[in-house]
């Protein structure tokens, strides 16, 4: 139980971290360029947006606490991960290209490609822990509604 617990700890500061790298960027144009760009009505208040992430990076780094503690020498477990460790490189991609470049576009393309990763790392992570693979769904969810967002916003612009 307490291995569990510290690869859980360790899971959740590495996606606090990759928050935090993507927060950097983020926080270079949200209240100038993000401002002057038209979005769709749906688009929400931009003091829910770190909470939501915050909340995010917590269960992420949950569920991935609980597959690796599993055994990095599993095979299965070392695919999950690997999984996860792309789809979290993606994740502050986007941040970096869509507030860091202001390029819309292309953070449509890695927000898409964040979104098919996520459900291969769902499947993955289903393998070897259910409630880790469970977890997820927030994640998988909020960033479903962030591609849409993403291609109107592309699309108002």
């Amino acid at each position: 139980m307490k291995r569990k617990s510290i690869y859980i700890l360790i899971s959740v500061l590495i996606c606090l971290a990759a928050g935090f790298l993507g927060s950097l960027a983020t926080q270079s144009s949200v209240n100038n360029w993000y401002l002057t760009i038209n979005k769709p009505s749906f688009n929400p208040p931009n003091w829910v947006f770190a909470p939501v992430w915050t909340s995010l990076f917590i269960l992420m780094g949950i569920a991935t606490g609980l597959v690796w503690s599993r055994g990095f020498h599993h095979r299965w477990v070392k695919t999950a991960l690997y999984h996860f460790g792309l789809q979290l490189l993606l994740n502050i991609s986007w941040s970096l290209v869509f507030f860091g470049l202001k390029e819309i576009f292309g953070a449509l393309i890695i927000v898409v490609g964040l979104f098919i990763l996520l459900l291969f790392t769902f499947k993955w992570f289903k393998v070897v822990d259910s409630k880790a693979a469970y977890l997820l769904i927030p994640y998988i969810a909020w960033v479903g509604f962030a591609s849409v967002l993403n291609f109107s916003i592309w699309q108002l612009n």
